[in-house]
């Protein structure tokens, strides 16, 4: 979705020029070969040339997007959603008895039975300080005295405190009076464009082909036409963008009021659930669509959108069906949500686990971390996005990460995914300006700026950017290279794509900065991925078999909250 980056870039002077400009790159770009085009996309055709080559036969793998929720009606996308053999639609029975009523094509955790869904909530920072305010606000603690259970949720406090309410950095955060500006002037703008248009629907690419006859009409023109092409956000309608931008000053001022008051309980309301037990797991209802699929529908999309149909664009994986797993609002997710939603798609068959969301704050972390061993021991691979704020995650949280919290290991079966870009790369325009890095912690870096692919709308498409664009590309890599090699386990998975990148031989920009550095400084694998590289070096391993590990549920350790 867009993330409005730049909206703050020169308010005071609402034109196109105000906004540092992309570079232009061609349409689906990311699936692009290098050393025929320049794009370093993921060399597609040159993947699908070698399994011909190889006559090689493709066997359907089945991927859970964990999202916001997907357009079940898309035209590119409606006939490769999963489909529970085992259930029988609409008939308001459990049919294979799994706890979850008519979960045709998934599940959506952040409903309720009565039909209703979340789609906004809080911030986590917001949930955990005035969770834990009460026990430790205004005290004087003796951090060498507390044990380390106390200690840990200390310092997490003390991090969410400074979260919310500020700290003494003096960083500020966004300002709600500027952004209220900006929409009231994006307001009269479109207000004026949709008579001079004559129409009430338009795209950013169809308004720069507007010329206005009037200094009014040259003005709104220019202030509404500059803050979509900053955000990367031309293949949007003018009400796709505004309404997205009332969404981001909706979290905006949900931020700003937790600082005195404890968040409103969103998602407690509808769902219904005892929230502090994990082993309530049987909620939610079968709305996988809701009314917020934009983001889940274009990640389905990059995934494994119809193939050769002659229809808006290709995913990247030939045989795969989508299986919708809604637990991601308009704000942060909840670790029981995240956590159950990795356990549903397991259980259900998921090869393949594609996560773009994030947060900065998980205080349920050891429900993750048990859902994320429950999937490793499955020999279920999880691709998950390092998130959009240009900081290092070796040393700034971001979760879900493989780290567990009981300081035993890590999982062997998760990838990070930064993001790269198709734009000049002599001027360093390999990364992303936006993509979190971490030598450590970021495994692969993979088209995510300017990405082609489905949107809500039946017949519609788009652009989109981010690692959450990424992070769908290597789930679908992996998800293809399993087609073709379906003996491989989740590890060599990983392996293959991670040996398999191609290396620029050129230094990067540091994603937030102007540094030159090494990919391999930003990163552990030092590369970007590619489709034929991955299928290449797959073709070369012997398939392994994983010892499946029986199921234990962890049991409920919170006190129930009283907010949030």
């Amino acid at each position: 979705m867009t993330k409005f980056s730049n909206l703050l870039i020169g308010v005071m002077a609402f034109s196109s020029s105000t906004f540092a400009q992309k570079d232009e790159v061609p349409k689906s770009w990311h699936m692009m070969d290098k050393e025929t085009s320049g794009y370093y996309g993921v060399s597609a055709d040159k993947a699908y040339d070698f399994i011909k080559s190889k006559n090689l036969k493709s066997k359907t793998v089945i991927v859970a997007v964990i999202d916001s929720g997907v357009d079940t009606l898309q035209e590119d996308l409606k006939a490769i959603l999963w489909t529970n053999p085992k259930e029988i639609p609409g008939n308001g029975i459990d049919d294979d008895h799994n706890g979850y009523i008519d979960d045709v094509h998934g599940w959506n955790f952040i409903g309720g039975k009565d039909g209703r869904n979340v789609k906004e909530d809080s911030y986590e920072a917001a949930r955990v300080y005035h969770t834990l305010k009460a026990k430790w606000a205004d005290k004087e603690v003796n951090e060498a005295k507390l044990s380390p259970a106390d200690k840990a949720e200390y310092a997490m406090y003390k991090k969410a405190q400074g979260k919310v309410v500020g700290d003494d950095s003096g960083s500020g955060g966004v300002d709600l009076l500027i952004l209220k500006r900006i929409q009231a002037n994006l307001a009269k703008s479109d207000s004026i464009l949709k008579i001079a248009m004559g129409k009430p629907l338009f795209t950013g690419k169809e308004l720069e082909t507007f010329i206005g006859k009037t200094d009014e009409e040259k003005k709104s023109r220019s202030t509404l036409l500059g803050l979509m092409k900053g955000n990367d956000a031309l293949d949007q309608t003018n009400k796709e963008f505004l309404d997205g931008l009332t969404e981001y000053i909706g979290g905006e001022e949900r931020k700003s009021e937790a600082k005195n008051n404890p968040p409103k309980a969103y998602r407690k309301e509808i769902v219904g659930d005892d929230e502090t037990n994990i082993n309530d797991r049987y909620y939610g209802n079968n709305d996988i669509m809701a009314s917020t699929p934009m983001h889940g529908t274009h990640c389905s999309g990059i995934i494994a959108a119809m193939r050769n149909n002659g229809k808006g664009m290709d995913g990247i994986a030939d045989n795969v069906r989508i299986m919708m797993v809604r637990a991601v609002p308009d704000g942060d997710e909840h670790d029981k949500d995240i956590a159950n939603a990795i356990r549903y798609a397991v259980d259900n068959g998921a090869q393949v686990i594609s996560m773009s969301f994030g947060k900065d704050f998980s205080p349920q972390k050891q429900w993750v971390d048990d859902a994320f061993r429950y999937a490793e021991s499955k020999n279920v691979l999880l691709v998950h996005a390092a998130g959009n704020d240009s900081k290092d995650v070796d040393t700034a949280d971001n979760f879900p990460n493989p780290v567990f919290i009981d300081g035993k290991g890590r999982a062997s079966n998760v990838i990070t995914v930064g993001a790269s870009t198709g734009g000049d790369i002599k001027k360093g325009g390999l990364t992303a300006s936006f993509s979190n890095y971490g030598k450590k912690e970021v495994d692969v870096f993979s088209p995510g700026q300017q990405i082609y692919s489905t949107l809500p709308g039946g017949n519609v498409y788009g652009n989109l950017s981010g690692t959450s664009m990424a992070c769908p590309l290597v789930a679908g890599i992996a998800a293809l290279t399993l087609e073709y090699f379906p003996t491989l386990s989740a590890k060599q998975l990983k392996y293959v794509i991670e040996k398999s990148v191609q290396m620029p031989d050129i230094k990067v920009k540091k994603p937030g900065t102007d540094d030159m550095v090494n990919l391999s400084d930003i990163s552990k694998s030092g590369g970007i991925v590619n489709a034929y590289e991955a299928l290449k070096l797959a073709s070369t391993l012997k398939g392994e078999k994983k010892e499946v590990v029986k199921e234990t549920l962890p049991k409920p350790k919170l006190v129930k909250k009283k907010n949030g």
